[in-house]
């Protein structure tokens, strides 16, 4: 584990959700190029990695403009549907397998615990509701509420605001480019999930980890560094 010094008290861990609590973004792009590289080439893995960690209303205008569609065009948005229908996840095979002890040792060490996730509300439900997890989460937060989604750190200060907890009294736990930015411009500690997939830029944040077991450890330190 690399660490920044930080000199916090945690009250609260806030966790991302796509990439952080499920391994979901390989099986996104991989629905994604299946489904259209037939018919636009330009779809690739490579090409489809900026749309990690993005919100939807980011990825409508961002996919029109790799299909060279008008993202006001009705074929496009049939288009994404069949997309979408074609990606049939079981999300509890692709949660990372420590999720669910891990935020059993968080509640028990009293800790609020929250979802920031850029994923819609009925997304972010389903996924919770499929892993079991539901039940550990004080408050969940989609990015669709907010006019800016992430690496603006809206969506992580109303969570924060929420849950009735300083920024620097929480934790945060991302993995994305965006993600990262969000969390570290909130004022809270960050903790990024390490990936080298995606080519993340997570300089910004104040811990590297490599398993998301190491959370209850950092979450229970007094005045790191």
């Amino acid at each position: 584990m690399d660490q920044k010094k930080t000199g916090r008290t945690f009250r609260a861990v806030v966790f991302d959700m796509d990439g952080v609590l499920i391994d979901s973004e390989p099986v996104y792009l991989e629905c994604t190029v299946r489904a259209l590289q037939h018919d636009y080439p330009q779809v690739t893995r490579e090409a489809l990695y900026p749309t990690v960690g993005m919100r939807s209303n980011e990825y409508r205008p961002f996919m029109a403009k790799l299909l060279r569609m008008q993202e006001d065009d009705p074929a496009f948005g049939e288009l994404l549907e069949r997309v979408n229908a074609s990606c049939v996840v079981d999300y509890r095979k692709i949660m990372r397998a420590e999720v669910p002890d891990m935020l059993r040792e968080l509640k028990d060490m009293g800790m609020r615990i929250a979802l920031a996730s850029s994923s819609s509300l009925s997304n972010i439900q389903q996924v919770l509701g499929e892993c079991g997890i539901r039940d550990y989460f004080d408050s969940i937060v989609s990015g669709e509420a907010f006019e800016r989604g992430k690496p603006d750190p809206e969506i992580y200060l109303s969570t924060f605001d929420r849950l009735q907890v300083m920024p620097e009294e929480v934790l945060v736990v991302e993995d994305s480019t965006y993600g990262v930015a969000a969390g570290a411009a909130s004022g809270a500690v960050v903790a990024a999930l390490r990936d080298g997939r995606f080519s993340f830029d997570q300089s910004p944040a104040h811990l590297r980890i490599g398993s998301l077991s190491e959370i209850p450890g950092i979450a229970a330190r007094r005045g790191m560094g």
